[in-house]
């Protein structure tokens, strides 16, 4: 009875361990099934760069980048059907290096279009229209863009600022002080270092309004091209395509001058914008 009762004791525990080993696998292969499911739920996320000392249009507050940039691009994003995240500070040499060699799929940073850019990137249609303004210290006697030859330039390298700079004084002139951002060109103003800073009319204009304190002023030149911004991609990237179409439905709903007056108190030339299509 005893060899009887152990006997029975292991058929029975052998079978408990079949039972669970069947359940065990039906189980799994119900909740690989549900995970595939939500999966195809899922938004696709994207990587955005940025760089992030360019206010208003994306600055960091803590770790936080924000700004006028930020706002839209999340605005594109949800309409393309994109998970809305924020760009990531990357500085702004980095993230042309980002794009070109597609570690990024997107910049968006009050990036210029232009004919030398185009060449190595794809360009979304034109967000945001922009000039470049000088700044200068209110008891400076430039009036004008062809004021500053004879005078110290600071600006921020590789942009269209720079450009300007240098059509005024000249190609690699040493009048023409290179800075890794705007910010650093403002503070080498104040330090005496240079007359005038030339760059994009919102962020000078911004920085103006933001420190009455250092008593700088913002001038216009009319000889200065209009410009405008647009996303940033690879070059052949199949995202240019689907940001166009999206960044139209964000300007033809309202939510375009919704964000643009949250930030800039004003209408935006939304049809201007489009004319450049």
């Amino acid at each position: 009875m005893k060899k009887l009762s152990k006997l029975g004791l292991v058929l029975v525990l052998g079978l408990m361990m079949l039972l669970t080993a069947c359940g065990s696998s039906e189980t799994g292969s119900t909740d690989s099934g549900n995970s595939g499911d939500s999966g195809s739920d899922e938004k696709k996320k994207l990587r955005i760069v940025t760089d992030a000392a360019y206010a208003p249009f994306e600055s960091l507050e803590g770790d936080k980048v924000v700004g006028f940039d930020v706002d839209f691009v999340s605005a594109v994003l949800e309409e393309a059907g994109y998970e809305v995240v924020a760009p990531e500070h990357v500085g702004w040499d980095p993230l042309f290096i980002e794009i070109e060699s597609e570690e990024a799929d997107l910049a968006i940073s009050a990036i210029t279009i232009n004919s030398d850019r185009e060449q190595t990137y794809d360009f979304s249609v034109p967000y945001f229209l922009s000039t470049n303004k000088i700044l200068i210290p209110k008891d400076s006697d430039i009036k004008s863009g062809a004021d500053l030859k004879g005078k110290t330039v600071a600006v921020q390298n590789g942009t269209t600022g720079q450009e300007t700079a240098e059509s005024i004084l000249g190609a690699n002139s040493p009048d023409v002080k290179k800075f890794e951002n705007n910010n650093l060109a403002i503070q080498e103003l104040l330090a005496g270092g240079a007359d005038a800073v030339i760059a994009d009319n919102t962020v000078i204009e911004e920085y103006a309004k933001n420190n009455p304190d250092q008593n700088l002023v913002v001038i216009a030149d009319d000889s200065f091209a209009q410009e405008f911004y647009g996303v940033m991609f690879p070059q052949g990237s199949d995202l240019k395509v689907e940001f166009d179409e999206a960044i139209n439905k964000v300007f033809d709903s309202g939510k375009y001058a919704e964000i643009y007056k949250e930030w800039f108190g004003v209408e935006p030339d939304v049809e201007n914008l489009k004319a450049q299509q």
